[in-house]
């Protein structure tokens, strides 16, 4: 399931940047859309910092979890039959 983090529908907005000019280079040899690859990379960065404070906020209920598995089990152990 895909989630946008974002309004993809949004209003393009104009900025300056700097960037390596080999890289510039490079990028438009190979055809590279500077502003999607930009907005691409934005979004996996967003999701992953998402991710870490998902994690954080979650980390006492994670470790309370993990650490009930391990002296307890899981609710299918003896449901399993490999």
């Amino acid at each position: 399931m895909q989630v946008n983090i974002y309004d993809p529908k949004a209003p393009k907005k104009s900025t300056n940047l700097s960037i390596n000019s080999d890289l510039l280079t490079q990028a438009k040899q190979n055809n590279i859309n500077l502003s999607k690859a930009l907005e691409q990379r934005l979004v996996e960065m967003l999701l992953e910092e998402k991710r870490c404070m998902w994690r954080e906020k979650n980390k006492e209920a994670i470790d309370a979890y993990n650490s009930r598995v391990e002296t307890s089990g899981v609710f299918s152990d003896n449901l399993r039959s490999f």
